[in-house]
């Protein structure tokens, strides 16, 4: 229920934002969060978004991402600024709805390719 998109192959220095976008309903926005996985690597934390805690992000995309969300469009985003060969990954989305007033459900993207150049 969430398409992820935006990757693609950038110079350094460049820029990209990343889409995700929810159909349908998938309940009461709770928080939203960008990771990414590097071949060979583990996936990690990239940026976050609640709606109770405003921003949070990782030390090595501080002050070059900003992630966002519009609501009207049911979809949040990833601006990716100065982009650098280590930005390069698979970056997923995620979603964490309210589905009932006891439970939470956590929806994620499909994953979208990054790719700097030196």
């Amino acid at each position: 229920q969430l398409q992820a998109s935006g990757g693609g192959v950038v110079q350094a220095g460049g820029s990209l934002r990343l889409s995700c976008a929810a159909s349908g309903s998938i309940g009461d926005f709770v928080a939203t969060a960008w990771y990414r996985q590097a071949p060979g690597n583990t996936r990690e934390f990239v940026a976050a978004f609640t709606r109770a805690g405003g921003n949070n992000y990782a030390d090595s995309v501080k002050g070059r991402f900003t992630i966002s969300r519009d609501n009207a469009k049911n979809t949040v985003y990833l601006q990716m600024n100065r982009l650098g060969p280590e930005d390069t990954a698979v970056y997923y989305c995620s979603i964490v709805a309210r589905t009932t007033s006891r439970e939470s459900r956590t929806y994620w993207g499909q994953g979208t390719q990054v790719t700097v150049s030196s």
